[in-house]
């Protein structure tokens, strides 16, 4: 295991009613003008808005609207709500949404408090903001963890880049199982699958020695396997909501990620597939897992073959680590086609094959992946996903 510090800012209010029993007791705590920023009008439509402001409203808050946050936040809508911010005097941010709503919150707090071009500040000088305005999070889809961590995936349209950004930790997050109840099935089973792609990302970095974290996630990894299989069958099953709620923070929280340095190459080729195609983030990890682990699992191929027997329980007896590793990442594919999840780009809708040169030639290449990928492989495994 690697050295570490490990910290963790975020108080976590879980559970049945978490709203009722967070809000009134943290909004005492902070200023009077409240920025509440959310999506489109789902939160309305199902009622956790007017239930939001009438908390806010309640202990005295002046409201700021910050709408229309879309998925895949654009880089120009931080701008936007940073403008808004300063111009109405928020002390206060409050994301009610899924990943997308509070990443882009993250970077608002972030633009808020520096004049300093966030941007230009973390990919030009690499140096990274350290004062924001406080926020918090109520979280309406899970799957990204993004109330966990001040990581934030934002899309630069003037770049064509989808790149992590750092922002805000959130000072308290809400995690209500009720709230996701109205999500389509669809959205339920990417979001829940991007938990499994963190944990196997998470798992597969280096060092390649089991440690307590890697044991850990892969019990994480066997719950969100369980659990969405148990939506499959129900989707208003509430108590399988409820531990893929809680497994997509324990992915992100930083838990499984102590002593390790974490792959992501997967994150990354999706990322600026994103950029290009504005494509739904799980699907294009779904895609991607099967083929890129393919290409890469000879280079970790004890990783992956402990993977297989712990995760998706495949026996040991009679196989080598080879045989192993390869029928864990045929059972991720089979997994994939199980839950309704595309196996390939066209499936995902995917027209313009020339996007793929694009991606490849541009998205990022991290440290922590088992095998050091070329531009070309990168190609090769994209053009394998068509």
């Amino acid at each position: 295991m690697k050295d570490f510090i490990y910290s963790y800012p975020t108080k976590v209010y879980f559970g049945e009613e978490a709203a009722k029993k967070a809000l009134p007791v943290e909004l005492a705590k902070v200023g009077k003008t409240v920025m509440l920023a959310y999506g489109g009008g789902s939160v309305k439509r199902s009622g956790v808005y007017d239930e939001i402001c009438g908390y806010l409203k309640e202990a005295g808050k002046e409201i700021v609207d910050f709408s229309g946050i879309m998925p895949n936040p654009t880089y120009k809508k931080v701008q936007e709500g940073a403008a808004l911010a300063r111009e109405k005097g928020v002390d206060f941010i409050l994301a009610v949404g899924g990943g997308s709503v509070i990443d882009c919150s993250k970077i608002v707090a972030a633009q808020a408090a520096n004049d300093e071009d966030i941007w230009e500040m973390e990919f030009k000088k690499h140096v990274y903001p350290t004062a924001f305005l406080p926020m918090a999070a109520v979280v309406t889809a899970s799957g990204t963890g993004a109330e966990m961590n001040n990581g934030a995936v934002i899309t630069n349209e003037d770049t064509n880049e989808k790149a992590g950004v750092l922002g805000a930790h959130a000072s308290f997050a809400v995690l209500d199982p009720a709230y996701t109840m109205s999500l389509p099935a669809k959205q339920v089973i990417s979001g829940a699958f991007d938990t499994l792609s963190h944990s196997m990302e998470t798992y597969l970095g280096s060092p390649r020695d089991i440690n307590l974290s890697d044991e850990i996630g892969e019990a994480v990894m066997r719950n969100v396997i369980r659990n969405i299989r148990v939506l499959m069958k129900d989707m208003n099953d509430k108590e399988a909501r409820s531990e893929l709620m809680w497994a997509s923070a324990m992915a992100e929280n930083g838990i499984l990620k102590i002593g390790k340095v974490t792959d992501f190459q997967a994150h990354q080729i999706e990322h600026q597939l994103g950029a290009y195609t504005d494509c739904n983030h799980g699907q294009g990890l779904a895609v991607i897992h099967p083929v890129l682990y393919r290409h890469i699992y000879k280079d970790g191929v004890a990783q992956f073959a402990r993977l297989a027997e712990k995760v998706w329980g495949i026996p040991a007896e009679n196989k080598t680590p080879e045989e192993l590793a390869e029928a864990g990442i045929t059972a991720l594919a089979e997994f994939v086609k199980e839950i309704g999840l595309p196996s390939t780009f066209t499936e995902m809708g995917l027209t313009d094959k020339s996007v793929l040169k694009k991606v490849a030639d541009t998205c990022n290449l991290t440290a922590g992946c088992c095998k050091k990928l070329s531009r070309e492989e990168i190609l090769e495994i994209l053009e394998e996903c068509w």
